[in-house]
């Protein structure tokens, strides 16, 4: 404990870093004061229904987690930073099909601020198809006295979207501002706070669980805990798990100076492809429910409605394996790798520069995505357990999946953020035993 404080004594003495955590902080509370605005035509008493709904439904009940509340909330910043999320994932596979895009990539800074710029367009273009969307949500399951101007009213419906998008903008302007002169990845800090902003919410909905309906009480409360604990460990070991290769570096004499003839080793994620295969994954699940319409694929449709079903999970599953080797396929170049490595004189030893290198590194990258993928798939399939298990679905969630995930990775990518600050002062790192990723031994 008297570590703990010291370290923490150590982060406020960098005035740097006291600024740029501060900043984060008052830029998060904007966030979460702007969570409980409620658009304006809507009636604030009239939501339980809404709520209701949300607290029922997987794929709601998700967005609402990745919102912080504020989709339940009809809040202005309903529709969170995920349309921003959606329109990242388009351009960077157009990254991969597109040459105009492909050649953006490769420009550096200049060419990153076009792809941010055409994101901010396709974001634009996504909420214009989801506002509308959320509002006949709205509409649906809103009585008439929600609506202050009468349900169906076309001032309110286009006065409505330009606030949703303007409501979205606004909370990627804030992420964008926390890269920029805070601590952490704005945009996956913003969806870690909507995520941490539910666990209060999760927790009490279970402790009322095992309390009211005599379901084991508070030893199974502390089972739960234990094994939330140890899940959160596995994910961390996930996350950080590494295979390194090494690469020899020949030696170069320029002048009276060696350069070279050190070994260095290149670090190959086991799960490269980080959250998105799950994101992908659970996009594609949803495609079976427009099915339901029909009379002879219903029964089919019916079988993946249920999201704590045998063939839903299964396949859920195998989806998440799939596009953890496609993602990890177009993120990891081992012909980039290749190139660079011979470009500045290394090799890998006993392998042939290359071709021989390119095979190396794509049999090892192959090899170790399998049991990458598996455990990821494992990882998007526990909440299910869970909720089979007894556990309240809301506090479920936080189990695993992309929640679990978004939660580990960004909490490490911030600590990491932080402990290079501390040892650049050469004050102690966060932890004295054990390192974080990235830090220098």
């Amino acid at each position: 404990m008297k570590k703990l404080i010291e370290t923490i004594k150590n982060i406020f003495k960098i005035e740097e870093l006291r600024k740029r955590i501060l900043f984060t902080l008052a830029l998060i509370l904007v966030y979460r004061f702007g969570s409980f605005v409620v658009i304006p035509g809507i009636n604030p008493e009239s939501l339980s229904a809404l709520q209701q709904q949300v607290e029922g439904n997987g794929l709601m009940g998700l967005l609402n987690i990745f919102s912080g509340g504020a989709f339940s909330n009809a809040s202005i910043f309903a529709l969170g930073i995920m349309p921003y999320i959606s329109a990242s994932i388009v351009i960077q596979l157009m990254g991969i099909v597109v040459p105009y895009f492909q050649k953006l990539q490769k420009e550096g800074e200049s060419g990153r601020r076009k792809i941010n710029q055409w994101t901010r367009y396709l974001t634009i273009i996504v909420l214009l198809l989801q506002g509308p969307a959320y509002l006949a949500n709205l509409h649906a399951q809103l009585p008439d006295a929600a609506f202050v101007l009468g349900r169906g009213s076309v001032l309110f419906t286009i006065g409505a979207t330009i606030v949703l998008i303007a409501g979205t903008m606004f909370v990627m302007w804030l992420g964008e501002k926390i890269t920029d002169k805070g601590i952490g990845n704005g945009v996956s800090l913003i969806i870690m706070v909507g995520i941490i902003a539910r666990l209060p919410h999760a927790l009490m909905a279970e402790l009322n669980t095992r309390f009211t309906e005599a379901t084991g009480g508070l030893v199974m409360l502390v089972v739960e805990l234990v094994l939330l604990f140890l899940v959160f460990c596995a994910v961390i070991a996930l996350v950080q798990a590494t295979r390194k290769i090494p690469v020899q570096y020949a030696k170069r004499i320029v002048g009276n100076k060696q350069y070279g003839g050190v070994r260095q080793y290149i670090p190959l994620k086991i799960n490269a492809a980080g959250v998105m295969p799950i994101i992908f994954a659970q996009a594609l699940m949803f495609i079976p429910m427009f099915f339901t319409r029909f009379e002879a694929t219903r029964g089919f449709a019916a079988a993946f409605a249920d999201y704590t079903g045998f063939w839903y999970n299964l396949v859920f599953a195998l989806l998440v394996i799939a596009f953890t080797y496609f993602y990890t396929a177009i993120t990891v170049n081992p012909n980039m790798m290749a190139e660079d490595m011979k470009r500045n004189g290394g090799f890998i030893p006993g392998v042939k520069p290359g071709k021989k290198t390119v095979e190396y590194l794509d049999t090892i990258m192959t090899r170790i995505t399998l049991p990458g993928s598996i455990f990821l798939a494992i990882v998007a399939i526990l909440p299910t357990f869970a909720m089979k298990l007894g556990i309240n679905n809301q506090f479920a969630l936080f189990y695993g999946g992309t929640s679990l995930l978004i939660l580990v990775g960004v909490v490490l990518d911030t600590l990491q953020q932080i402990e290079s600050y501390l040892l650049l002062r050469h004050y102690d790192g966060l932890m004295k035993t054990g390192r974080i990723k990235g830090r220098v031994g």
